[in-house]
């Protein structure tokens, strides 16, 4: 399962997906309930995709699923302007994210 044009930095998704790189479906979730970051809720929903894709599309049995791949790419980035002194400004960059994450049968 894909999540795109995520509005969080790359480098803060791959701290949490790396938690759960190599889990199985029951341990990545239950870690990801469990992690303080907001950003888990989003990893979390594409987690829970992924499982209910591969139920519903190959009939595979949840409770046998694992994490095979998980990563995070980064998007394009939104460009803005903040004002300085003397009449300059500083690029502000505000970058987006896309996870995917695929799941398969042990």
């Amino acid at each position: 399962a894909t999540s795109k044009y995520i509005r969080v930095a790359p480098n803060k998704l791959d701290v949490i997906i790396s938690k759960i790189r190599g889990k199985t479906y029951k341990e990545a979730l239950d870690i990801l309930k469990k992690l303080s970051q907001k950003n888990s809720a989003i990893i979390w929903r594409t987690l829970y995709s992924a499982a209910s894709n591969a139920a519903n599309n190959y009939q595979l049995e949840k409770d046998k699923l694992f994490v095979l791949e998980a990563y995070v790419n980064q998007g394009s980035i939104l460009k803005r302007m903040q004002p300085r002194a003397r009449g300059k400004s500083y690029r502000i960059e505000k970058k987006i994210s896309h996870v995917t994450i695929i799941v398969a049968e042990n």
